[in-house]
């Protein structure tokens, strides 16, 4: 039956094509707009690390001073040295992991390759087990090395086999401005979007392709990137005392009972710190996990969002449209449907050949839509924005497409399928 029915819809459409194409026109059109708008919505809005985005913690505490106050302010987003490294030597969370942003020039000894910088990351050695970052050979340092500032570093896969020309270079060296530092282990290409673990540096960059620990970045005097805020003048400010703000400060709780007594334990820190004269506001503590970060952070820039509201609203108005010229089209079929009821068709048989008309217009504007959401999705990869080569429809999003076009035909067809099915044969008939 419903081939029955989709031979009527073919044969349907083609008595009328200008009608058809324009219902075509009008669903494709606001198919598209929406498609390409939620398609970049999709790629800013996806959970960056979805198996544990609810066990890591972003630690913020507020050592500012008690003169600069306002109520209900927020602490710093980042925290200082001497913080950060206390709360890591505490080891009172699953993992913890200090870090920041910087970049260092590689000598390379390769034949043909000039001395050039790479993106760094300056770490403590749990970052790797945390953040689920995937190795191709050897493994993260230890605790051992970061205690003693060893001459180490992990590296990209793209950095050895530019460097090699292999990945399998665990063990050789890597001269790092000036210092050899032994290769422990080799990352797969990694590229979390967003850049959750470091919003200061490029949100939605290619990732770092140096590793290093943070006691030896400090040693060498590796350049660092990524804001620094400070409450009060200090001459060296990344020394340990310094009253500065530069490092982020990530933990992992895998339990909400586990992140609850952290929040207390970072209160109580606050407290004595202030009892020590470090601090001199009352405790003023943040504990967010991956995704209450992002969205404190608005990591999905306000634009996007209106955009996406005005494309929907465009829709909705593709939508009227072809409401109305469904039911003219249906309409005018009067006889033909009152004929139809006559020879003993049923008005649910009528109302789902209708549907299925409504619903073959939606396959042919998804297929048109489709098209026209991948030239939104170029225009908006040739934009200046940094989220611009992001900008790609996924499978999903592919399936949406359709499914978008098809239910919103149908629901454009209900009425006017309804309005069909209750012609009455006779009149119909006694007219004609």
């Amino acid at each position: 039956m419903f081939t029955y029915y989709l031979d009527l819809a073919r044969r349907s459409l083609r008595r009328n094509v200008a009608l058809t194409v324009l219902m075509i026109v009008a669903i494709a059109f606001g198919v598209g707009a929406s498609m390409t708008t939620l398609t970049v919505l999709h790629v800013l809005s996806v959970d960056p690390i979805p198996r544990k985005s609810r066990d890591l913690y972003f630690v913020q505490l507020d050592p500012q001073k008690a003169n600069s106050y306002k109520p209900g302010e927020p602490p710093p987003e980042q925290v200082t040295r001497a913080d950060a490294e206390a709360l890591v030597r505490a080891g009172k969370a699953d993992r913890q992991a200090m870090m920041t942003g910087g970049n260092a020039a590689i000598e390379p000894e390769r034949a043909g390759l000039v001395p050039f910088f790479a993106d760094g990351r300056w770490t403590s050695s749990e970052f790797f087990a945390m953040f689920d970052v995937p190795f191709i050979a050897g493994g993260p340092w230890t605790a051992e090395d970061d205690a003693h500032a060893a001459r180490i570093a992990v590296i990209a896969r793209a950095l050895a086999e530019k460097l090699f020309g292999a990945t399998d270079v665990v063990g050789k060296t890597i001269r790092v401005e000036g210092t050899e530092l032994r290769i422990a282990g080799v990352i797969d290409t990694w590229r979390p979007t967003p850049h959750f673990y470091d919003l200061n540096t490029d949100v939605y960059g290619k990732g770092e392709q140096l590793f290093v620990p943070f006691s030896t970045s400090r040693e060498l005097k590796l350049s660092r990137s990524g804001s620094m805020d400070c409450f009060d003048q200090s001459p060296e400010p990344e020394a340990v005392g310094a009253p500065c703000v530069w490092l982020q400060l990530w933990v992992e709780l895998d339990s909400t009972a586990k992140a609850s007594a952290y929040r207390e334990l970072l209160t109580h820190y606050s407290e004595d710190q202030k009892a020590a004269g470090r601090f001199e506001r009352a405790p003023n503590v943040r504990l967010r996990d991956v995704r209450d970060w992002l969205d404190f952070k608005e990591v999905v820039p306000r634009d996007v969002r209106l955009q996406t509201w005005i494309a929907l609203g465009f829709l909705l108005v593709c939508l009227i449209n072809t409401v109305g010229l469904l039911l003219t089209k249906f309409l005018r079929r009067s006889v033909e449907i009152g004929v139809r009821r006559a020879l003993g068709a049923s008005k649910r048989s009528i109302f789902l050949q209708l549907l299925v008309e409504a619903g073959t217009i939606g396959l042919a504007g998804g297929a048109l839509g489709l098209g026209l959401a991948w030239l939104g999705l170029w225009v908006v990869r040739h934009q200046p924005t940094p989220y611009a080569e992001l900008a790609a429809l996924d499978l999903p999003m592919l399936a949406a497409t359709f499914a978008l076009a098809v239910i919103t035909s149908l629901l454009a067809g209900l009425l006017p399928a309804w309005r069909g099915c209750q012609v009455t044969p006779a009149i119909q008939l006694k007219s004609h």
